[in-house]
């Protein structure tokens, strides 16, 4: 058994992967036979992921506020606290805040052979961030 104690710093959200003002705080990390990795992923309004594909899937769970999510060619969709989305092995995809509102995300992978837990992709445009209203589940 290993226990961390609480006092991992807040880390503020790379702007190669981020577009806006998010912050992580992270759960696990790959270690030994284990491949997860886990965070809890923080965005301020309008914030969001660059396109990004996971080479073995990614599951989120929302736990706070309200957020949008879209694979490529397909609907924004709004998810909800509750909420539990996940993104088929190399499914390219974004998520994040919706404009007006912040919203918080467990996001659990696994990594890969060589310890990647994503592919970045270009950043998600205000284009196609406020392409369509999104559908609600």
């Amino acid at each position: 058994m290993e226990i961390t104690r609480n006092g991992v710093d807040t880390a503020q959200g790379s702007s190669d992967w981020f577009t806006g003002a998010v912050y992580i705080d992270t759960i696990a990390v790959p270690a030994g036979p284990s491949r997860l990795s886990a965070a809890a992923v923080h965005f301020t309004p309008g914030a969001r992921t660059a396109w990004h594909r996971h080479p073995n899937g990614q599951t989120i769970w929302v736990f706070e506020g309200l957020g949008l999510c879209q694979r490529r060619g397909e609907r924004i969709e709004e998810i909800r606290p509750g909420d539990r989305v996940f993104f088929e092995p190399g499914e390219e995809h974004w998520h994040g805040a919706a404009p007006n509102r912040y919203m918080a995300h467990i996001a659990m992978q696994q990594v890969d052979d060589e310890g990647d837990a994503a592919r970045w992709g270009d950043h998600v445009t205000d284009e196609e961030y406020s392409a369509q209203s999104p559908r609600r589940g």
